[in-house]
């Protein structure tokens, strides 16, 4: 049976290089086009469509939009962070 450290051993081995996966590179190729601006229109523009929902006494459909802001922003900082560290800042 492996111990805790082979586990970890094992874990920090796995991918000395840092390379990224195919899937996490396709992503970055094609988020890092997408202006930031974007993501955070999008979080102001589904707050403002929740609170008119609240006011339209649509509390379910309020809920469901309201709860997209944070994705968004969260989308917004994974944009920003790669725009800033992704692949292609050390790539020449």
């Amino acid at each position: 049976m492996e111990t805790s450290n082979d586990l970890k051993n094992k874990a920090d081995n796995f991918n000395p290089q840092k390379n990224e996966g195919p899937v996490a590179a396709a992503i970055e190729e094609y988020t890092s086009r997408i202006p930031s601006d974007v993501y955070l229109w999008a979080a102001l523009g589904s707050m403002a469509v929740s609170a008119t929902l609240k006011v339209m006494r649509k509390d379910e459909e309020a809920l469901f939009v309201g709860q997209w802001a944070p994705s968004f922003l969260l989308l917004g900082v994974y944009n920003k962070l790669v725009k800033q560290l992704g692949k292609d800042k050390y790539s020449s």
